[in-house]
């Protein structure tokens, strides 16, 4: 059996069962084709994401489509669980709602992220899976004090952002729990690194393989 995230402190070993969520619904409109099948090193955004969530130990992994679901779902690994968001255009926390809804009930927390932020490296997840303890609300990477993707969801918020309406937006939840959330400083620049027009895509090719 594969084994969950492990989060381990000073003192004790705490095994926590800590959930990858993908939000891959929209409709990539400013960038004018499917943002999860680009190219970045070879490999997809959406699943080269995949794999750096695999390979942080989170299970399950979800990812919700929603526009453009059927031209992405081919390209998607057999183990990678789907949710197909029925109305992506109410927006990307409809998304976030129909992903944990999803989700088997069998975790601790769930690490989510829409797939704007290809370029995050494994190492900041796996400083994420670290950081969280039961009770913990939150857990939120920074680059440079500023807060990123992507985030690390205790069962308490997870409950919260699924009371709002679909029309809400998640930092409604997360900024009242900014006092007790445990944010943690990366030399990432990944998660504030968000590709959303032809214009980001080419910067972040730049950055990569600068010529």
């Amino acid at each position: 059996a594969e084994s969950p995230a492990e989060v381990t402190g000073d003192s004790e070993q705490v095994s926590s069962r800590i959930a990858g969520l993908l939000l891959a619904g929209g409709a990539s409109k400013r960038m004018g084709s499917p943002k999860a099948l680009l190219d970045f090193e070879g490999e997809t955004f959406l699943n080269r994401l995949i794999r750096i969530y695999a390979s942080s130990g989170l299970r399950p992994i979800l990812v919700v489509l929603g526009h453009n679901a059927e031209a992405i779902r081919p390209s998607l690994p057999a183990d990678v669980e789907i949710a197909v968001n029925p109305d992506p255009a109410r927006g990307q926390f409809s998304s976030l709602q129909t992903g944990l809804r999803a989700l088997p009930r069998h975790w601790d927390g769930v690490l989510y992220q829409p797939i704007d932020f290809p370029a995050i490296r494994e190492s900041t997840m796996q400083a994420l899976i670290r950081a969280f303890r039961p009770g913990v609300p939150l857990v939120i990477p920074r680059y440079r004090g500023e807060r990123g993707h992507p985030v690390l969801l205790g069962p308490a918020v997870v409950s919260e952002l699924l009371d709002l309406a679909p029309s809400a937006q998640a930092r409604e939840v997360t900024r009242r729990h900014y006092p007790e959330a445990v944010f943690i400083d990366v030399d990432d620049a990944g998660v504030v690194t968000d590709v959303d027009t032809a214009e980001d895509y080419a910067a972040l090719l730049e950055r990569a393989c600068p010529r």
